[in-house]
């Protein structure tokens, strides 16, 4: 996919609605028309909790439609309790929509989305978007335990078949999402993933034993969402459509094969066969 330059806009949103799916998990509503309206399925938006350390935490938008945007939000930290805990009415400043997201058309018309954990908060944009379309949509969603999924009846709701595997056995599948991934991804025209690194790395393994195209959202820790402190970066292949436009600075020492690529910036949505981890 090409790298899409944005131009990412301070918005100051208002709590609109919080729930909490499962524990230590909250889905944060926010009135937020203009950020809705500009987010593509896979960006994500730095926040600054109004009070406390003001240090901006980066979400993936969760739902964008109409006037409202929602993140979910795991509560690990004091910026993110804070964030979980915001009642309705609270303001907030968001820095948005970043990053390059899901290229959806060359997925083709089954796609199969995959999530690890946390992941699910950044498919169900491309999910919605994928069905408005008229393709083939199933999810496969892996959680620790049953009480660690979330939300996997939105994806229904939204014509998204779902299958579920839980490392402990708790419900669906025993085992890990990936083995459901081999097991019927031949099935698929295409794959949309995100979640902790090791599943990605074994999301990627697995679409190229099947020569099956796969886009793959990051997860990284980002200091500043917006390319400037290359703390994010990830070894790409140097003839990606996404390598930085400066390759000069960005070239990995001793091989001209591969360019640094920010997550924040280029990504954080990557095809799988042009990352080299």
């Amino acid at each position: 996919m090409q790298a899409v330059e944005t131009s990412p806009t301070i918005h100051r949103a208002v709590v609109s609605d919080r729930r909490e799916p499962a524990p230590g998990i909250s889905v944060i509503g926010l009135n937020a028309p203009l950020l809705a309206a500009r987010t593509r399925p896979g960006q994500f938006v730095m926040v600054v909790p109004p009070g406390g350390e003001q240090v901006a935490t980066a979400f993936g938008v969760y739902e964008a439609e109409g006037e409202r945007v929602s993140l979910m939000v795991i509560a690990v930290g004091p910026r993110t309790r804070e964030l979980a805990a915001l009642p309705v009415g609270s303001a907030l400043d968001l820095l948005g929509p970043l990053g390059n997201g899901f290229d959806l058309d060359p997925l083709g018309a089954d796609v199969v989305l995959v999530a690890g954990g946390v992941g699910i908060a950044s498919l169900l944009l491309p999910a919605r978007e994928l069905v408005e379309r008229g393709r083939r949509v199933e999810l496969l969603y892996g959680a620790r335990s049953a009480t660690s999924l979330v939300d996997a009846d939105r994806f229904a709701e939204k014509g998204v078949r779902v299958t579920v595997a839980t490392d402990d056995g708790t419900h669906g599948h025993a085992g890990l999402v990936t083995d459901l991934l081999r097991a019927r991804g031949a099935a698929f025209s295409g794959i949309a993933a995100c979640g902790p690194s090791p599943m990605l790395r074994a999301v990627a393994r697995i679409a190229a034993e099947l020569d099956i195209p796969a886009q793959l959202s990051l997860e990284e820790t980002f200091a500043c969402g917006v390319g400037a402190c290359w703390g994010c970066v990830v070894e790409l292949d140097r003839k990606s459509r996404q390598a930085p436009a400066f390759p000069h600075v960005a070239q990995r020492a001793g091989s001209p094969e591969f360019v640094y690529a920010r997550i924040c910036k280029e990504g954080p949505v990557f095809w799988a066969h042009e990352l080299r981890w």
